[in-house]
């Protein structure tokens, strides 16, 4: 195919050519009815590229295939057989990829280190998760992605179960051995559902993890906002096989999604794809490179070590590592990652997240020299001054007995049923009616419908004591927990 073309932005341009007086939505008209003070920050061309799909973007039909076409381009740049668009974000595109392969008390299998989106697809569908527990790490405190093993005796225990979903790279850049997964799916005539977030760049390099088509997963998810160049919120879905049918994954997206979507994304995923076919791997092999440098700077300043293969990868860990995700252990400095996030902001550095003991910040394809240094010196400065940051008192964090929960009511009874509010405390052995997640990177630690244990109440107690998000409770601050109600 003819990765020139770029079918949304072609026809965004004609649009403008045509001098089109618009009588439909949105209601700016191209910006002329925005206020200039929002003009003056966003800029005219928002506004310009922000118009209908269709009767604006293409006729009222769709007969000149403008959506239809830039998804067939991207499938062919990733080698895929359909691909699907979503303004959405992959937390609705992960839901599509769920209900198409399991419905209303259907089992699934889901790796237990899920992203709340997944969870959120199980209460809206009633879907009956069968955890799959990720590998620990007891020294790093860390979660890795479930083995193939684990999703193969799952099955063993569950043989009517209509799929498995697994997440890969996690949001520490560790992968699973999806090959292996795929082919225990397969041997039991099921699809793999693969939440790819964090994966967009991966087909575009082969120094970089295998990524799930080629693995042979049957669906795939994948944030673009994430490590490409989409905007936020655009995210697309891959499809290969026979054992989901395009058509049920496209009536479940038009099921979940808008019906207003944005052009806007659209068009940055169309430039995206045509960026990565024509100079993806010269991209990747600059930031490749990059992020070796980076890597030995931050490793040479006292009191940080950044996580590398040798750390995450091997037996009983992960089976690769995105070298572009930067993991720093700071628990070297006797501070939190989460205070050393805080610290870096009021520097002008805005990293993805921090945990308990680590800090991540992510390299792409639109990192340089100039941001890389910025990134060194400005860790190097808090790390030289670490003294004069909050000293918490340490995070309870649990082992793996203790944050796995017993899941005793589906996640739709527990989230959609009688609950009330009690000190948390109290909370040990109720159910819990609510996710509990610290966020990013957004696995919750707390899942309606799971029975809630002493150990994982201290760790997130501790945890927002220490300066832990936890934005899907409730109460944020965890004073009181929302339960099943009794009786």
């Amino acid at each position: 195919m003819d990765h020139e073309q770029v079918p949304v932005l072609d026809a965004l341009a004609a649009y403008h050519a045509q001098r089109q007086l618009p009588f439909a939505p949105p209601g700016h008209k191209q910006g002329r009815g925005a206020d200039p003070r929002v003009r003056d920050i966003l800029g005219d061309a928002v506004f310009r590229g922000d118009l209908l799909a269709m009767n604006g973007l293409d006729d009222r039909t769709s007969s000149r295939r403008v959506l239809q076409r830039a998804q067939e381009l991207m499938a062919d740049a990733v080698g895929a057989e359909h691909t699907f668009f979503s303004t959405c974000g992959s937390s609705l595109s992960v839901k599509a990829a769920m209900l198409s392969v399991a419905g209303p008390h259907e089992e699934l299998l889901v790796g237990r280190d899920a992203h709340k989106s997944v969870v959120s697809g199980l209460v809206l569908a009633g879907i009956r998760p069968v955890w799959v527990d990720p590998q620990w790490d007891p020294d790093l405190h860390l979660a890795h992605p479930p083995s193939a093993a684990a999703y193969a005796n799952a099955f063993a225990r569950h043989p009517e179960a209509r799929g498995a979903l697994v997440t890969t790279p996690t949001p520490y850049g560790t992968c699973s051995d999806l090959a292996a997964i795929a082919e225990v799916c397969h041997t039991h005539g099921v699809p793999l559902v693969v939440d790819e977030a964090w994966g967009a760049h991966l087909p575009f390099h082969p120094d970089l993890p295998a990524w799930a088509m080629d693995a042979g997963a049957d669906v795939c998810v994948t944030s673009v906002h994430k490590m490409g160049s989409g905007l936020e919120q655009g995210s697309v879905f891959h499809l290969q096989g026979d054992l989901v049918d395009p058509a049920v994954l496209r009536s479940r997206e038009d099921l979940l999604g808008t019906t207003s979507s944005s052009v806007l994304l659209y068009a940055a995923l169309d430039g995206w794809r045509r960026q990565m076919v024509q100079h993806g791997r010269a991209l990747y092999d600059d930031a490749l490179e990059l992020a070796s440098s980076v890597r030995a700077r931050l490793e040479a300043i006292d009191g940080l070590h950044v996580h590398g293969r040798e750390d995450f990868c091997g037996p009983g860990r992960a089976v690769d590592l995105d070298p572009l995700q930067l993991i720093i252990d700071v628990s070297g400095l006797g501070v939190s990652g989460y205070r050393v996030v805080d610290a870096l902001r009021a520097r002008g550095l805005s990293l993805h997240f921090g945990d308990h003991r680590r800090i991540n910040a992510q390299l792409t394809h639109a990192d340089d020299e100039a941001s890389a240094d910025a990134l060194v010196a400005g860790v190097r400065h808090i790390a030289a001054g670490a003294d004069g940051l909050p000293h918490d008192r340490p995070v309870e964090v649990p082992g793996p007995d203790g944050l796995r929960l017993e899941q005793v009511m589906l996640p739709r009874d527990a989230f959609f049923g009688a609950v009330e509010d009690v000190g948390w405390r109290e909370a040990e052995g109720r159910v819990a009616a609510e996710m509990l997640t610290p966020y990013p990177p957004g696995i919750p630690a707390a899942l309606p419908g799971e029975r809630l244990g002493a150990e994982v109440l201290r760790y997130l107690r501790t945890g927002v004591d220490a300066g832990m998000v936890v934005p899907d409770a409730a109460d944020p601050g965890l004073v009181t927990v929302r339960v099943v109600a009794e009786g």
